[in-house]
């Protein structure tokens, strides 16, 4: 009995110890670091969905081939989840019970939707989705935003409209948590600004968006902004090519690419981006390991585009996080990387975007990003780094 009580006992010190390790599990001091992982390849938002997974996944492979994250190789468990909340939720849960310490997600919806989840479990996540709830640190004090919030994007865009004398504004939306996430912020800039807005939803799978842009023209808008993907993007540049319309178009970020350019031809000429990831057809320090890496592969960058470089880069600062861990000789754990994650103060990315920082009080990476607009096919800066007045 006194064999089987000191068995007990050393089994709950040994339980005790691995607790106070911190959540978000706990890999070995020598052994792969799991990292999990969800991305859109094949559901409604695959077109920049595929690119960023695979700059995520593109990273984790040039990084092993080097190394790993301080001499520990990266065992990234993903699949495609077609874009599906419910889907999103249960591979969540399946990765985290095959001990994974940190999360690369993808989309509004199902990130809002995990970070009751992500804080219980202390799972730090990165995401493709840069809702401004998520840089709420009471709701979500394991989400860190490593692109530009949606609400500082369109308060930069609606900055720079007042700067040109802009004063009729008009937003369209995707129809979803992603589409009406950076209206509000939106609107009270432009009410506080002296700036009417206009603001549509715009219909899920239209053809035509016509009479969304006769509401436009009746309500006399001088710009556009858009919160949206690129496809029904391209639909309104070009009907509004179509109506004669002079309205200047501002696309936020994830319309402002590669994708919009070709879906709409001569009508992208002169279309306004916000853009916290520089398009590799600017060419910047940051670039060069992922044009090697691409190029290895018989590919070329410039045609797997800015999704394909800002993934990378959304993995590049997680990998910095960990590596602080493990050098500072802590378990990997989801705390211990929150922590490291905290400390980042002004990480370079060479260019790709503004530099990063993270703190204890603010998971927002940044606040700053860059103007591009299309020019004979190619988005060119034409701006410095400007930065939200959203505190």
């Amino acid at each position: 009995m006194k064999r089987f009580s000191l068995l007990i006992v050393l089994l709950l010190i040994v339980l005790v110890a691995a607790t106070a390790c911190g959540g978000g599990g706990a890999t070995s001091d020598t052994g792969p670091i799991k990292i999990g992982g969800i991305f859109d390849f094949s559901g409604p938002t695959s077109g920049p969905g595929t690119p960023y997974g695979q700059g995520i996944q593109a990273y984790v492979e040039w990084k092993n081939a080097n190394g790993g994250i301080a001499g520990r190789q990266v065992d990234l468990i993903s699949q495609d989840y077609a874009y599906k909340v419910s889907t999103a939720e249960q591979l969540y849960s399946q990765y985290v019970g095959e001990g994974i310490v940190a999360f690369q997600g993808w989309g509004t919806g199902d990130t809002e939707a995990l970070r009751g989840k992500i804080a219980d479990d202390k799972i730090p996540f990165m995401s493709a989705s840069y809702s401004i709830n998520l840089a709420k640190i009471d709701e979500a004090p394991y989400n860190f935003l490593v692109g530009t919030t949606y609400s500082d994007q369109m308060v930069i865009a609606l900055q720079w409209i007042k700067d040109q004398g802009g004063k009729k504004v008009a937003i369209l939306h995707h129809d979803s948590p992603f589409g009406q996430s950076p209206v509000p912020d939106g609107e009270a800039y432009a009410k506080a600004n002296g700036i009417e807005t206009l603001t549509i939803a715009m219909p899920g799978g239209a053809t035509d968006l016509t009479p969304e842009l006769s509401q436009v023209e009746s309500f006399g808008a001088e710009y556009i902004i858009i919160q949206n993907v690129a496809s029904p993007a391209a639909l309104a540049v070009r009907n509004a090519k179509d109506l004669g319309m002079t309205a200047q178009f501002v696309c936020l970020n994830w319309c402002a690419d590669e994708s919009l350019v070709e879906l709409a031809g001569d009508a992208a000429e002169g279309v306004v981006g916000t853009l916290p990831f520089t398009p590799p057809s600017v060419d910047v320090p940051g670039d060069d390991d992922v044009r090697a890496f691409v190029a290895s592969k018989g590919e070329d960058l410039n045609k797997l585009g800015l999704h394909y470089t800002q993934g990378w880069v959304t993995m590049e600062v997680m990998a910095a996080g960990i590596e602080k861990v493990i050098k500072d000789g802590k378990p990997v754990t989801g705390e211990n990387i929150r922590a490291a994650l905290e400390t980042i103060s002004n990480f370079d990315t060479g260019g790709v975007t503004a530099p990063i920082t993270f703190t204890p009080q603010s998971h927002r990476g940044n606040k700053a990003l860059k103007l591009f607009q299309v020019q004979n096919g190619k988005w060119e800066a034409i701006s410095d780094y400007i930065e939200s007045s959203i505190e």
